[in-house]
């Protein structure tokens, strides 16, 4: 062979090498709602949630019952997501207020996976709800997204919806709900047309189901127009029933508007034949009360009692801050063809802190112990393998700092729960989850030795993860 020939054959072997690395990358379609209750999905069992798309992928996938957020609040949670790392090591532990923290966003020198997608060859797209950031150094293309549409802020309209396409803003005609869910579609109908095979991410992150709920599509409030809805505890004292059953009927109706959306989306999925070549995930930013423990709301919850609670020290009159299950559990779904075998339930605790690895891992692109990450891939779990190592505790944390003022860490064993409020200690709660699964007997100032005991240790790994994360502990004022 002559030095002409080697050079050419090597040059053929690395180009083949290379359309086998892209051909072997599945796309990633990453499905994010805003404020979607973890019992707000058929495949939890709740038969008043019509969401027949999102238990589809459940059902061609896996489902993951056991999935947290690590804080049950929108910007924070989505910081977490995009890092692998806690509020407080990014600076944003509450959501971004618009005014008031105008120059506030997430560090773009920091490591996102995004932007690893991107480096490893991936056309990427982020369409909807951002929250990281308002100013052009937090844009979401200084994060790896080659294409952004949607909001940079928290909340808009669910109607006829301002949003940047182009990096202009301009006003879009229609239900917010589907305005995103075109361009969610066109991406990928653009992406097939002029890249062909090469693997695309995008992140469809939807605004539904925020409040405001309505308008809904017509099709959208069928299922609960008119209809005497149960809810979760009618009994509970002073609860406003019938403002609890009329937020429960628009809820469910935006819930079901994404759905909607989401089944369009699997059509197209398989008319492009791409179904076999993407992962689809399915997640939300933290859950949400509907009446629970007499709130609604997620972790800033809103009494809904007639008459709210009085104000205390830090919590003004109407606030419940919390980090009940309802608000930290979050829906979560994977379909994987060829990978996930359909109908899988993994039982084991994840968070939005392991979708950094988890992800970086299935489009086999290595993560660097440089970038700190604080999450765990858990492809085993999805695989039907079942780590006898596994630590199924979780640590969260919610500093509030616009209605209420809190420091609130929580530690969880799946067992029992503690959360201390080291800005308000007379506001530390422990639940025995096994027997208690409804948070709703706070067994804090028991004086069993047992229950004692449990505190004492959960209170000491409490402290052992903030000091891990470098979190001061914050002593009462």
């Amino acid at each position: 062979m002559t030095g002409t020939t080697r050079c050419l054959a090597a040059v053929l072997l690395v180009a083949g090498l290379g359309s086998a690395t892209r051909a072997a990358q599945p796309n990633i379609l990453f499905i994010f709602t805003d404020d979607q209750a973890p019992w707000a999905l058929g495949a939890s069992g709740n038969r008043l949630a019509k969401t027949p798309h999102m238990d589809r992928i459940a059902r061609e996938g896996a489902y993951l019952p056991n999935a947290y957020t690590v804080t049950p609040v929108c910007s924070p949670s989505r910081a977490s997501l995009m890092t692998s790392r806690y509020g407080t090591e990014v600076g944003i532990t509450d959501w971004i207020h618009p005014r008031r923290e105008a120059q506030l966003g997430l560090d773009p020198k920091l490591p996102v996976w995004p932007r690893q997608l991107h480096k490893a060859g991936y056309h990427t797209g982020l369409v909807g709800k951002w929250h990281l950031g308002r100013q052009d150094r937090q844009h979401p293309t200084r994060y790896g997204f080659d294409h952004f549409m949607g909001h940079r802020e928290g909340g808009w309209s669910p109607v006829n919806p301002t949003l940047e396409k182009d990096g202009t803003n301009r006003k879009f005609e229609g239900l917010t709900a589907d305005v995103l869910a075109d361009e969610a579609l066109g991406f990928i109908r653009s992406h097939v047309k002029s890249r062909g095979e090469s693997p695309f991410l995008l992140c469809w992150h939807t605004r539904a189901p925020h409040a405001r709920w309505l308008p809904v599509a017509p099709e959208d409030m069928a299922p609960y127009k008119g209809v005497d809805v149960p809810i979760p505890n009618p009994d509970f004292p002073n609860l406003d029933v019938a403002r609890v059953k009329r937020m429960t009927r628009e809820y469910l109706a935006s819930v079901r508007s994404v759905d909607r959306n989401v089944g369009r989306m699997l059509k197209v999925l398989d008319e492009l034949k791409l179904a076999r070549t993407t992962i689809v995930i399915f997640s939300s930013d933290h859950g949400y009360n509907m009446g629970h423990n007499g709130i609604w709301h997620k972790g800033n919850g809103h009494w809904v009692l007639k008459p709210p609670p009085a104000a205390r020290p830090n919590i003004p009159r109407g606030q419940r801050p919390n980090m009940y299950d309802n608000s930290i559990k979050v829906p979560t779904m994977i379909r994987w063809p060829g990978v996930i075998k359909p109908g899988t339930v993994v039982t084991q605790t994840v968070s939005n802190l392991d979708w950094f690895p988890t992800i970086l891992a299935m489009a086999g692109v290595k993560t660097q112990p440089s970038w700190k990450l604080r999450g765990r891939d858990f492809t085993l779990l999805l695989k039907g393998r079942k780590p006898t190592d596994w630590d199924n505790t979780y640590y969260a944390q919610y500093s509030t700092h616009h209605q209420s003022h809190t420091h609130m860490r929580m530690i969880s064993t799946g067992q029992w729960k503690l959360i201390r409020d080291f800005l308000n200690p007379s506001r530390d709660e422990l639940y025995h989850l096994e027997q208690d699964p409804a948070e709703a007997n706070n067994l804090v100032g028991s004086k069993d030795p047992k229950v004692r005991s449990v505190l004492g240790d959960l209170h000491r790994r409490l402290v052992a993860r903030m000091k891990t994360t470098g979190d001061q502990v914050h002593e009462p004022r």
